[in-house]
């Protein structure tokens, strides 16, 4: 197994960012140690100051964030983290800021692109990501439980309409969004109006489609599956959050 292989703990986050790795330039002329890591898979994004004569390579293998440090002699390469004598991280700040944070652009890029619904106003400051089936009773009660903050115009949700449950969530995703109001027709929806589901448009039905190609990319498995902003970093809730995460998606205590 390559030593790549053996470091890589792939979870959630980083399945978000391996669906919405960007394109890199990679820096050149690599030390022959980092030239053996890209044959093995490893990307690398930029290279970054290090103490004591290593240089350090900031990379990713399968989304996940990886320090590499060369020594002077650019003829070994340690592939870890370093920690000075109070036991600081130094190689957190480097990853953050050249592979988390272009992942986690291009991650909430892919989620502004998708086709959703607006709950709360778009002048709301906080924004959140719902993947909500509509044929699902817990996205309702998410929609429910979120109301105050909703009501107070502190966050604005985007419902990511997919047909993940069963045979007629497709249609009846479809139909919402293709409704003369959405947003209405998604309201009624969640206050216990039945959607009747009816033919749409190839191009709406597609939107769905898109959406749960999205949801499955993303390694996401049931609904609400929400992603938020938490600390500038990217957080997912899978399911009905309890009091307490439902503070950490929502940004807040509760209105």
């Amino acid at each position: 197994m390559s030593l790549i292989a053996c470091t890589i703990r792939l979870g959630l986050i980083s399945a978000l960012a391996l669906a919405a790795t960007p394109a890199w330039s990679q820096p050149e002329n690599l030390p022959a140690p980092v030239e053996a890591l890209v044959d093995q898979g490893l990307t690398v994004h930029e290279r970054f100051e290090a103490p004591d004569g290593l240089t350090g390579y900031a990379a990713s293998a399968q989304g996940q964030p990886v320090a590499i440090y060369v020594t002077e002699s650019g003829q070994h390469a340690i592939v870890g983290n370093l920690v000075d004598a109070e036991g600081n991280n130094l190689s957190s700040k480097p990853l953050d800021e050249f592979v988390k944070g272009p992942q986690n652009a291009a991650v909430w890029q892919r989620l502004e692109d998708s086709h959703w619904i607006l709950d709360g106003s778009s002048d709301a400051p906080r924004t959140v990501y719902v993947f909500t089936d509509p044929n699902c009773p817990y996205c309702k009660r998410f929609w429910d439980a979120a109301r105050p903050w909703i009501e107070a115009g502190d966050v604005q949700l985007h419902h990511i309409m997919v047909g993940v449950l069963k045979s007629d969530s497709p249609a009846k995703a479809a139909t919402l969004l293709g409704a003369d109001d959405p947003v209405a027709a998604f309201t009624a929806h969640n206050r216990g109006d039945e959607v009747a589901p009816s033919a749409q448009p190839a191009d709406i039905e597609q939107q769905v489609q898109d959406n749960n190609t999205l949801m499955r990319e993303l390694g996401l498995r049931g609904t609400p599956a929400i992603v938020y902003r938490q600390d500038g970093k990217l957080d997912v809730a899978q399911g009905m959050p309890d009091e307490e995460k439902m503070r950490a998606v929502m940004g807040s205590p509760c209105p």
